[in-house]
């Protein structure tokens, strides 16, 4: 199985706002950057579908680090989503969001990397400029 980090962020401007995503996927030295917005959104929805699109994106089943500053992402991921699963997503905000991750997630073995935000990580930063200028043009 192939190994492939994802970089992701997601930004709301207001929260509800205008929203933006960037994800950028790493495959040896392959590099390519997805991103997206929408008018009406909250800054948890924009994070979590960087990460969907980007497991969307990927052509065959790899082992994925997903590096995200979310943390609502990364303990959903790694901590919470088996239990949403067994309860059937109850009381769960963004579960139309998780239940399509669990779809684009099924093939990857995916590990979930919480990393600081604006905290001067090359990847992080250049996901979150991105994802605020698809927010900027969403308004």
């Amino acid at each position: 199985m192939k190994s492939a980090r994802i970089f992701t962020d997601g930004s709301s401007l207001g929260n509800p706002g205008a929203g933006g995503w960037c994800a950028i996927l790493r495959y040896k030295e392959h590099e390519k950057v997805i991103s997206g917005g929408e008018k009406f959104t909250t800054n948890n929805r924009m994070e979590l579908t960087a990460a969907i699109e980007a497991l969307r994106a990927l052509r065959e089943p790899c082992e994925v680090e997903l590096f995200t500053d979310s943390e609502y992402v990364a303990k959903g991921i790694n901590e919470w989503l088996k239990n949403w699963v067994k309860k059937d997503f109850a009381k769960v905000k963004n579960d139309d969001l998780w239940r399509s991750y669990l779809i684009h997630a099924e093939r990857h073995i995916i590990k979930a990397i919480w990393v600081k935000g604006h905290n001067g990580h090359i990847e992080n930063e250049r996901c979150d400029k991105k994802a605020k200028e698809e927010a900027e043009k969403q308004q």
